[in-house]
């Protein structure tokens, strides 16, 4: 099961400088060396990582090998590290919405091309769009099949993922893993959690890796405080935390979660007269490095802290790149992989800050993310 050496690849001659692309954030995120949970207690990513970490588990034979089959591809082969590139937003957010920027992708065949000259480790998306070219690329790059989503043409919009395909399907294309999401705090969660959970066992008797978008959605994760003022916690440490420790209780083979964006969310959700969940506030002092409210927290401890969840990093983490905002693109891709690295995750899965420009501006960014885990001077933390 160990990974083959791969020659790191470079893009212009050359690998990106982290630091200077970093610019203003470059001393903070680079040069932070005292998290609250030292890397010596997480299980952190590696060329080994199947054969030290993943054959101590109950997978089969097939998952291991589509799990290190996945580890070796792309400009990422033999380091230990994923750099993905999902497009299921034709479901999630809309075909629309999301091609208008860039309609050459509502051709399937754009999306897996995009994956192949950005040097992923796999392509996520549809079932549809993957089924589409499956005969011309299920050998040429790992496909990740996404089974469910939620979609936005019922009215008014409800926020509730419903499967699209079957386990059997996404095998008969070829595809080595397949994706889910399940909306944790939601109504809907405990039903998602039942089929996502069944699929994901059945994908495993296919010797097929699961992958799980761990998202929490509520609209009273949005807490108004004594000023009046609304802070939205769907991407807090705590709650984001929480869901990827269900996530890992169903087997999930990889989390994909959003990087934090705060802390506090259980803290906030228990003001007043409201009550809700468990918590504890050492999961702020002591496991992230923020105070007894949630405040504060350095991004690192706080990825980390999602990393503790995902049984201390036994079950790997990638986070997600975020919207499209144009610019600062590249830079904020860069800051996203220096932190999740550093935190001790796998990798990134970014698809809209690539997919929503043109085709050498996203392979561009998407080469960027790869240099920070092929860069050896940035280091866990």
């Amino acid at each position: 099961m160990t990974a083959l050496a791969s020659a790191p690849a470079k893009l212009n001659g050359q690998l990106i400088d982290v630091r200077s692309t970093l610019g203003a954030q470059a001393d903070a995120l680079l040069g932070y060396s005292t998290p609250k949970i030292a890397k010596d207690k997480i299980h952190a990513p590696g060329p080994d990582f199947i054969d030290r970490v993943f054959s101590q588990t109950d997978r089969n034979v097939p998952t291991l090998r589509n799990f290190q089959t996945i580890l070796n591809t792309g400009r990422l082969a033999g380091t230990g590290y994923v750099s993905i590139l999902p497009v299921d937003q034709g479901i999630e957010h809309s075909a629309g919405a999301s091609f208008a920027p860039n309609p050459a992708y509502f051709d399937p065949e754009n999306i897996v091309k995009l994956a192949i000259d950005g040097g992923c480790n796999a392509v996520a998306s549809t079932l549809g769009v993957l089924a589409s070219v499956s005969r011309k690329y299920a050998h040429k790059i790992p496909f990740l099949v996404k089974f469910n989503h939620n979609e936005m043409l019922t009215y008014p919009n409800v926020f509730k993922q419903s499967y699209f395909g079957s386990i059997k399907q996404c095998y008969e294309m070829g595809a080595l893993a397949v994706g889910a999401t399940i909306y944790f705090g939601n109504d809907s969660s405990r039903d998602e959690i039942a089929y996502v959970s069944d699929m994901f066992e059945e994908a495993h008797a296919y010797g097929m890796v699961t992958v799980l978008w761990c998202y929490t959605r509520n609209n009273a994760f949005k807490v108004k405080g004594a000023d009046g003022k609304s802070t939205d916690y769907h991407a807090s440490a705590d709650l984001t935390g929480q869901a990827n420790h269900m996530g890992a209780t169903i087997k999930a083979d990889i989390i994909k979660q959003k990087l934090p964006t705060n802390n506090g969310g259980y803290a906030a959700l228990n003001t007043g007269a409201s009550a809700y969940g468990k918590w504890d506030k050492r999961v702020y002092t002591d496991l992230a490095g923020s105070d007894e409210a949630g405040h504060g927290g350095h991004p690192i401890d706080l990825c980390r802290y999602q990393i503790v969840n995902n049984y201390m990093g036994r079950v790997p983490l990638i986070n997600s790149g975020g919207e499209s905002k144009g610019a600062s693109d590249l830079a904020e891709a860069v800051a996203t992989a220096v932190i999740n690295k550093r935190a001790g995750g796998m990798g990134l899965i970014s698809g809209r800050k690539a997919f929503q420009k043109p085709i050498g501006e996203g392979v561009k960014l998407l080469h960027a993310v790869q240099d920070v885990y092929l860069d050896k001077s940035v280091t866990i933390a």
